[in-house]
């Protein structure tokens, strides 16, 4: 395995997107153009940070993991099971639970920042939850580390 980078930083203008076509029997109404360029992947490979836009249109997307969004341009209308009718405009985030079907309406355009996470099989999950709980009752608490205090003349 090489060598993983302690730290991976990008501009979001300067993340290049590629055609991310919308399955055709996804799509509703209108003919959506969507671009996709991911930035960052973890170390594990189960999560990943990337930039998608798209155009005008209506279509359902299923969400296979996790995916938390931010609206950085435009606006989306997302409707579905389990949640209400809801526009996301600049600024907005969302959570969007893994196993989800969702309709996006795009009025004009949209451009989000996304946090993708796979989910993870219940015993692996299960066995992860539970070595977590091992580690932190027999490792110390970990001490908050602070700038070094200045002496006063």
């Amino acid at each position: 395995m090489g060598l993983v980078e302690r730290m991976v930083a990008s501009r979001i203008d300067d993340v290049a997107l590629s055609s991310a076509p919308i399955r055709p029997e996804w799509v509703i109404s209108g003919e959506p153009q969507a671009r996709a360029g991911e930035w960052s992947v973890s170390a594990d490979r189960t999560t990943s940070a990337a930039i998608w836009d798209c155009t005008a249109g209506t279509f359902r997307w299923y969400f296979g993991g996790d995916e938390i969004v931010q609206i950085l341009e435009g606006e989306v209308i997302v409707e579905g099971e389990g949640f209400e009718r809801r526009a996301l405009k600049v600024g907005d985030v969302a959570l969007f639970r893994a196993n989800t079907w969702a309709v996006w309406h795009v009025p004009h355009y949209v451009r989000k920042h996304a946090i993708c996470r796979d989910p993870i099989p219940g015993v692996l999950a299960w066995s992860l939850r539970a070595v977590g709980r091992l580690m932190r009752s027999v490792l110390p608490a970990p001490r908050a580390v602070s700038a070094p205090l200045t002496r006063r003349a």
